[in-house]
């Protein structure tokens, strides 16, 4: 039964913002890692264990929320993850140990993961069938600007107080959240309570799922299949989820209800969310990383430049609920999406090293544009046909899409920079030979400038050698973020017939009886 008049707005602030604690830790940690790794002594891959905790404990959890606010009650499993989210913050910023604060942030990640999917099923029961394009709407002003501000909170937090404060000043929000939950939230039935708990399939879930989800984080650092426990996770991850499926397909009481994956929209919607996912966080990836190596940009001025992106995201948001309610197609919408996400990424694939910010301004405000128009049509086509529970489900099963879709995409970006930053260094290099009148002219002019300034022939000439080889890397590494920006924008492009696949609906409305 659908809300009405204030309490319907209370409670969509209420899940908005408890899903925006666990959007924005999932980037907020990030910027603080050099000051975490100075002051806990930390070696920056221990540090890194950190996120790629979260990461994992949050992807596992995510298609079981369904499940656990089935059982359980969805506002009781709501409310509890708000709490255990809450006071694990607390001891975040009072940890200390590395180990700790691990451990801290892995709990973290699993009441964080029950936050999102279950905010998001609340919400679509909450409003009528009709305005169902207006809550998602609502819910995606988190989704997706939740990990793209988070770098931007994190900067500004470090700028005026330590490190614990990023954790620290979920407190307030967390508690805020945690009453009016238990205020203005309907309890739902426990219709799964009394039923057997699948055991198996939730240790096959967290074998496979968390495998993976770990493989992703630390591939590229470890040199991907060089090195034995990545190719045991890989194994792992693959045997498991294919007993996964087997398990949650002939089991009675699956704890994830893979049986709505027959249902085509769906289905491809989950696809199509994994694309996002590896767009969204590939983009929010990569382009810092850009800025502040190549460029010289602070994490502050790099964190602001997604504000233009975001206030456009937000803006956007309710208009694409109100059209999707007068019947525009989602497709075309998320159409429009995509190609604006690629002219985003091709804009930035003509980066030069003389750019700056006023240049990232557009590509910026056309990416968050891009986002608002993607976030909720494919959300709505993925769910257009869920009833019942499977709501809560689909919920949890397309969130966890979304997140591993993110991980692909910074995987795979990562490697893609690895190895195409030594193709573009071969070529740079046939030039460096005696035989180019460029080369030879330039080193020429600066062994002459630092003669000029006191240096002796030879050693002038070793710096002249090595301010070229400076140059050599920075060339590289552009050419290299452009190709990153190239593949992204590109695999976005070619996902657009997908959206075609599915239903096409004069309203696409997603059915909220819940019960």
């Amino acid at each position: 039964m659908a809300e009405v008049g204030l309490k319907k707005w209370i409670i969509t602030f209420t899940v908005i913002t408890a899903s925006l604690l666990e959007l924005i830790d999932t980037t907020i940690v990030n910027v603080a890692i050099p000051q975490i790794q100075g002051n806990l002594g930390a070696t920056l891959e221990d540090v890194a264990w950190l996120s790629t905790g979260y990461a994992v404990a949050n992807v596992i959890i995510l298609p079981m929320s369904g499940w656990l606010g089935s059982r359980f009650g969805r506002k009781n499993y709501f409310l509890t993850s708000i709490i255990v989210f809450t006071l694990v913050s607390f001891l975040c910023g009072n940890a200390t140990s590395l180990n700790e604060l691990i451990l801290f942030r892995i709990i973290q990640g699993l009441a964080g993961g029950g936050l999102i999917s279950t905010a998001q099923a609340i919400l679509i029961e909450t409003w009528p069938r009709e305005d169902v394009g207006i809550a998602t709407a609502l819910f995606g002003l988190g989704a997706v600007v939740g990990p793209t501000v988070g770098p931007t909170i994190g900067g500004y937090i470090l700028e005026i107080a330590d490190w614990p404060w990023i954790f620290y000043v979920n407190i307030p929000v967390g508690i805020l959240a945690a009453y009016c939950t238990i205020t203005f939230i309907r309890e739902t039935p426990k219709d799964g309570q009394g039923k057997p708990v699948d055991w198996w399939g939730i240790g096959l879930l967290a074998i496979a799922v968390g495998s993976l989800q770990t493989l992703l984080e630390k591939g590229e650092s470890e040199d991907w299949f060089s090195t034995p426990y990545i190719i045991a996770l890989a194994v792992t991850s693959v045997f498991g989820l294919l007993l996964f499926i087997w398990r949650e397909t002939s089991t009675e009481f699956p704890i994830v209800n893979l049986r709505i994956m027959k249902k085509r929209s769906f289905s491809i919607g989950m696809f199509t969310s994994f694309i996002l996912g590896f767009g969204l966080y590939g983009s929010v990836f990569v382009f810092p990383v850009f800025a502040q190596n190549l460029l010289g940009f602070t994490p502050l001025q790099t964190g602001k430049l997604f504000i233009a992106g975001g206030v456009c995201t937000i803006s956007m948001m309710p208009f694409i609920g109100i059209m999707l309610k007068k019947g525009v197609p989602a497709q075309f919408m998320a159409t429009g999406g995509m190609f604006l996400f690629f002219v985003f990424c091709w804009m930035l694939s003509k980066s030069t090293l003389a750019s700056g910010t006023g240049d990232f301004f557009w590509p910026l405000v056309i990416r968050g544009f891009g986002m608002a128009l993607l976030f909720v049509p494919l959300t709505t086509l993925a769910m257009q046909d869920l009833t019942g529970p499977e709501i809560g489900q689909g919920s949890g099963l397309n969130n966890m899409s979304r997140q591993l879709g993110g991980s692909f995409g910074i995987a795979a970006l990562t490697t893609l920079i690895h190895v195409r930053a030594g193709f573009h260094r071969s070529n740079l290099l046939v030039n460096i030979n005696e035989y180019n009148p460029v080369f030879t002219q330039k080193l020429k002019g600066l062994t002459s400038s630092f003669m000029a300034k006191g240096a002796s022939f030879i050693d002038a000439k070793l710096m002249a050698m090595k301010a070229i080889e400076g140059s050599v890397i920075k060339q590289t590494m552009l050419l290299t973020y452009n190709d990153a920006y190239w593949v992204a924008g590109l695999i976005m492009l070619c996902s657009i017939p997908l959206l075609y696949l599915q239903k096409f609906k004069k309203n696409a409305n997603i059915v909220t009886d819940a019960h």
